[in-house]
């Protein structure tokens, strides 16, 4: 199941990247390489490689969405700068086989740890990762998740059109599973630290609307014949909460950055 089908378009333009704090942080966190690499998982189109690209000189980004890829492709080509190097790969994060020798110094796996086999993933990462190098694990509360009013408003609307259980494309969203510092500590990955990276943001309702699409648990397919109705219904509900045009949110990124241990690097 492809949970995320139709949403690729969406994605690029109205999920929000990664703030510049967080981006900072994470280049921070690689370790010295000459050529710098990075490998993006679960790439969509770009936002978390876009981003960082401006720190690394060669990247791959890996996404299992033919469609997302091809937006992501679009996002990153043209930000080239001279000498770097980019690779678009379509392909399950699980099944990943980098150019022969090609080790990155930095994985970043934003917004999709959740939807991996993540002993497998992270047991085959071990295999060709560089031997300093750094896993990082991050993302923030979707709109799902929230607990801001106008958040929660607007998730009942979704519920309202698609039932109380959580969508995910056309089946239904998975349970959480371990913890993910849990999940990493009993990995080759086990060094493993956490912090947090408040991000304050501003939403026209039309924005909101284009980030539902965006996601899994409310793509636009899913209304079929009441997507008009869904925007009318939503749009009436979220216009007593908007100040000035906009819905303010207040989000917070989680990072977890893993390593192995210094005894076991190869």
């Amino acid at each position: 199941m492809n949970a995320f089908a139709g949403t690729a378009s969406y994605y690029r333009r109205f999920r929000p990247s990664i703030p510049v704090d967080l981006a900072v942080l994470l280049s921070h966190e690689a370790p010295a390489g000459s050529p710098l690499r990075l490998l993006d998982i679960g790439t969509g189109p770009g936002l978390v490689a876009s981003a960082l690209a401006p720190y690394f000189d060669e990247v791959i980004a890996v996404d299992s969405d033919q469609a997302m890829c091809a937006e992501a492709e679009a996002v990153l080509r043209p930000a080239l700068s001279g000498g770097q190097r980019l690779q678009i790969r379509h392909a399950l994060a699980e099944d990943f086989e980098p150019p022969a020798g090609w080790q990155p110094h930095l994985v970043t796996c934003g917004r999709v740890f959740h939807w991996l086999d993540r002993p497998r993933f992270l047991d085959r990462l071990a295999e060709y990762v560089a031997p300093s190098g750094v896993l990082a694990v991050f993302s923030d509360r979707s709109l799902w998740t929230a607990e801001s009013a106008w958040q929660q408003t607007a998730r009942a609307v979704v519920q309202q059109f698609l039932g109380e259980q959580r969508r995910a494309g056309d089946g239904v969203f998975g349970p959480a599973g371990p913890p993910y510092e849990e999940v990493l500590r009993a990995s080759a990955f086990c060094e493993v630290t956490t912090a947090t990276i408040p991000v304050r943001r501003e939403w026209s309702i039309a924005e909101v609307i284009g980030y539902l699409y965006s996601t899994s648990f409310a793509a636009s397919h899913l209304f079929g014949d009441h997507q008009d109705a869904f925007e009318t219904a939503l749009t009436e509900a979220l216009v007593p909460f908007a100040e000035g045009g906009f819905l303010v949110e207040d989000n917070t990124f989680t990072v977890r950055t893993a390593r192995r241990p210094s005894s076991t690097d190869r």
